[in-house]
């Protein structure tokens, strides 16, 4: 009798965690992302964590973005995420009622089942709720420090989930994911401005003499198309320096990190070729990259992996 509620309960268990990473899976496909998450290319086995520890930010980062609630209400959401954090990754499930707490289920058994430092994830909800109150960013140094825990701590947690521990991987992942944050800053410059952010440092702007008066009119003057410059040249340079990580892992997730880097590439070249007038339009990737980032994909060079990290 006592074996047969045990294995009852590893059952229930079994599928209250089949119907946790559906969910995430679900958040994964359909929320508009610049780049794949979870897709098909990565490995079966891992996929499921991916779209957990996806669906475990993409609702976090709502709180501190999304709706109209008040700074305030916006912590203690994200306090209350952090909490749960924590209760999930000690193995309670709890409830799970609705689809918040089904990701919890989903991301505490991922953490245990693949040994994931809690501190990556308290990084993101440290970057979220400063994304709460701070709108403006001295310089590079901040502006880094904010991707270090907004972007980083996915790529290393995505090489834990697959099984890498190497710090020459984290550094190149690190690189690679701290491009693509700033790839989406300067594409979603408009968006950011009419929410009161800006992440392009104060000391560019300053140096270069543009004026903010001109983001107010909707328009990239030559010294904010300069300042855009200088920060797209910085930007390339961490895509160059995360280049390595995409050929230091194997397998299908190999081909999901060079697509990642090849789509973060293009949306760069795709502000560069609009002179960075993101209020025009917002570029954005679609099927006419395809063909493109395709050939791309095929052709591809190694580059070594003790490339220098800048």
């Amino acid at each position: 009798m006592i074996a047969a509620v045990s294995m009852l309960m590893r059952d229930d268990r079994g599928a209250l965690a089949a119907r946790a990473y559906a969910v995430c899976e679900h958040l994964a496909r359909t929320h508009y992302e610049n780049f794949p998450v979870a897709s098909r290319l990565l490995p079966r086995a891992i996929r499921p964590h991916v779209a957990a520890v996806y669906a475990f930010a993409r609702l976090a980062d709502d709180f501190a973005d999304e709706g109209d609630r008040s700074p305030e209400e916006r912590h203690r959401l994200l306090d209350g995420w952090l909490e749960r954090l924590h209760v999930a990754a000690e193995g309670s499930a709890g409830r799970a009622a609705t689809d918040e707490d089904l990701v919890f289920v989903a991301v505490g058994r991922t953490i245990r089942d693949c040994g994931l430092p809690v501190s990556l994830f308290e990084d993101l909800i440290s970057a979220f709720r400063q994304d709460v109150t701070k709108r403006r960013y001295a310089d590079w140094s901040e502006v880094f420090d904010y991707c270090r825990r907004s972007a980083n701590p996915v790529g290393r947690l995505v090489l834990r989930i697959a099984g890498h521990h190497d710090p020459v991987l984290d550094r190149a992942s690190d690189a690679l994911c701290t491009a693509l944050q700033l790839a989406n800053f300067w594409q979603d410059l408009e968006r950011d401005w009419g929410r009161g952010r800006l992440y392009l440092p104060l000391a560019d702007r300053d140096a270069c003499g543009a004026v903010d008066a001109d983001l107010d009119a909707r328009r990239v003057s030559p010294a904010w198309r300069k300042v855009l410059e200088g920060a797209a040249r910085r930007t390339r340079d961490r895509f160059e320096a995360g280049r390595p990580v995409c050929d230091g892992v194997g397998g299908r997730l190999r081909w999901e990190l060079r697509l990642t880097w090849l789509g973060g590439t293009r949306i760069l070249e795709r502000l560069e070729q609009r002179g960075f007038d993101v209020f025009d339009a917002r570029p954005a990737l679609g099927w006419r990259d395809a063909p493109l980032l395709l050939w791309r994909l095929g052709t591809w060079k190694r580059a070594g992996l003790h490339s220098p990290v800048v």
